[in-house]
């Protein structure tokens, strides 16, 4: 396991999170998500956090910036576990 310089804790984690989930543009930048958030966040850490986010499959990330993908919508979850078309 690879050792963090910038451990990011839970509060920063899911700040970030609901900032990237509840934001009006589709795609949004690094900077542009520094400036939104309610409390700076050292930029590794931010980083770490978006790498985790991706990882996870809760955001995309793309040369244009960044974009919330995660829905638990449960008849959305069903609707691809079981292949249906819509």
């Amino acid at each position: 396991m690879q050792e963090l310089e910038h451990a990011p804790n839970l509060n920063t984690v899911i700040m970030v999170e609901e900032t990237l989930k509840n934001m009006n543009e589709s795609v949004i930048t690094i900077a542009e998500l520094k400036k939104k958030l309610p409390k700076q966040v050292n930029h590794n850490t931010l980083m770490t956090i978006l790498h985790y986010l991706e990882e996870s499959n809760k955001i995309a990330v793309s040369l244009k910036g960044i974009t919330w993908i995660h829905n638990n919508n449960p008849n959305l979850r069903r609707a691809i576990v079981k292949g249906l078309e819509v």
